[in-house]
């Protein structure tokens, strides 16, 4: 028996294989075309991109292993979230995929909140234009004759999993970060659907992430030399999918993400909103169970922005960091390239160096970001513990996790040892394969969504506390000081 986990991404798909007791099988990736930014601000797919893509990965396990992919049982699903893709009544696309890193509806947000005063009670999170009501009410008001042709709203794994089984379903964690999701109660909220124009008729209906979907059209099974009745599992998000993948899903597990974009995850027994701090509470990808995450837009994309303009690559500027690396330096960084979900809840935020003089080069420079990264994780922990939340495990998952200096300053910020996994895929792929084998064999997820060994743990440094702590402090006084004086 096998089990396999697909995790549609913008940049592309990944499949992933793995056997009844969660070891890796084999994968098999293909790249999709990358979004497009039609203005500033903007950024779009064209959902068929999505499918191409997960056609191939699929293929491409076919061909290297047909054997294991034969004895498939199931199939979970993980997904860039937030997504507007936008079908008419014969369930085709009526314009590209509004996506998650969108900031064109801040608008329309303030607008939803002027009119519906109890929204942040009930979605427990703030109206953000990366959410996906927001772009529903962006194509009201700018395109009402696409407007007018919609009939159902999905989020990009579920329209693959429309062209999967035919089935129009999302999960609860997927859903939860729409903003019509009563997210306490995980059921759609008439109230909130009213204030973008929609019904439930325009939704899919919900499952939980273990819970069985559908099942896998027999030309799709044939395809891929399966049987004919594979389960497809609710899946999840991409960053509750993760969560499964390493394990996270008990009260006060957590991972930190050093991506492209950062996320500070950290699971719940109950719904614990912050809207204050611009906290993200969804419901995680098993039942009764939540979570919250602090998120912030640029990670390791702001090392990747520093690497263009120096023309060094991100390797050699971490390098470089960690030669020289002493302590906090004079430059502080800004990390706000793509505007700031936690804890400002600004899209029109910008980026800056601050502290800069004649010595400061890009070693220096690599180290401002690498600091100033961390110093935003630091600013999602604050608003997390606002909550009630207290993190009792973290650990490390990214692409900036193979930085011991960036570690040493995330574990140093945020006062916590971190876990480091020993090497493997611990994604949204195995995470949705992990929920497959939920949904095909009604396993119980604590037993099937463990921990990974652990390679190392990052300690605090003590002697480096106290300068730190001054440093977040200059940090958290030049946000208000440069809005103002931008503005």
């Amino acid at each position: 028996m096998s089990y396999l986990g697909i995790d549609i991404g913008t940049s592309g798909v990944k499949a992933l294989l793995i056997d009844e007791h969660g070891r890796a099988l084999g994968d098999a990736s293909a790249a999709a075309v990358e979004p497009v930014r039609p203005h500033p601000g903007w950024s779009e797919q064209n959902p068929a991109d999505w499918w191409t893509a997960t056609l191939a990965a699929v293929d491409k396990l076919s061909q290297s292993h047909p054997s294991e992919l034969a004895a498939v049982r199931g199939i979970g699903l993980s997904g860039h979230m937030h997504g507007a893709t936008l079908l008419d009544k014969n369930d085709q696309v009526l314009r590209p995929c509004i996506l998650w890193n969108d900031g064109r509806s801040a608008a329309e947000c303030t607008e939803m909140e002027a009119a519906l005063p109890s929204l942040r009670q009930i979605a427990g999170n703030i109206a953000m234009p990366g959410f996906t009501a927001p772009k529903i009410a962006w194509v009201r008001k700018h395109e009402p004759e696409i407007y007018a042709k919609i009939a159902k709203v999905l989020l990009p794994k579920a329209y693959i999993r429309l062209l999967l089984t035919g089935e129009h379903v999302e999960d609860m964690s997927d859903a939860a970060g729409t903003l019509w999701l009563d997210v306490g109660r995980r059921d759609w909220s008439d109230e909130l659907l009213a204030v973008t124009g929609l019904n439930r008729s325009h939704m899919p209906s919900l499952v939980e992430g273990s819970a069985p979907s559908g099942m896998l059209k027999r030309e799709f099974a044939q395809r891929w030399g399966m049987e004919p009745s594979v389960v497809v599992a609710g899946g999840a998000g991409d960053n509750a999918a993760s969560a499964c993948g390493i394990g996270a899903i008990r009260p006060g597990e957590g991972f930190v993400s050093l991506g492209t974009s950062g996320v500070l995850f950290v699971s719940n027994d109950r719904f614990r909103p912050n809207t204050e701090g611009a906290v993200h509470a969804f419901c995680h990808a098993v039942p009764d169970t939540w979570h919250q995450m602090g998120v912030i837009l640029s990670a390791t994309d702001s090392l990747n922005w520093l690497s263009r303009i120096t023309g060094q690559n991100q390797a050699a500027l971490s390098g470089a960091a960690e030669a020289q690396f002493t302590g906090p330096g004079e430059e502080i960084f800004l990390p706000y390239l793509s505007g700031e979900r936690t804890p400002h809840n600004n899209a029109a935020a910008r980026g800056s160096f601050t502290g800069l003089s004649h010595l400061s080069d890009p070693a220096k420079l690599a180290q401002a970001v690498m600091e100033g990264v961390s110093f935003a994780f630091r600013d999602c922990q604050r608003v997390l513990t606002d909550a009630g939340t207290k993190i009792d495990r973290l650990l490390a998952v990214g692409g900036g996790s193979k930085s011991p200096l960036w570690l040493k300053m995330l574990a140093t910020n945020l006062d916590m040892e971190i876990a480091l996994p020993e090497d493997g895929d611990f994604g949204g792929a195995l995470g949705a394969a992990r929920l497959g084998l939920c949904a095909a064999e009604g396993a119980d997820p604590a037993t099937v969504m463990t921990m990974p060994p652990i390679k190392s743990v990052i300690m605090p440094d003590a002697k480096l506390s106290a300068a730190y702590a001054d440093q977040y402090a200059r940090y958290r006084a030049l946000y208000p000081a440069i809005e103002e004086a931008m503005s």
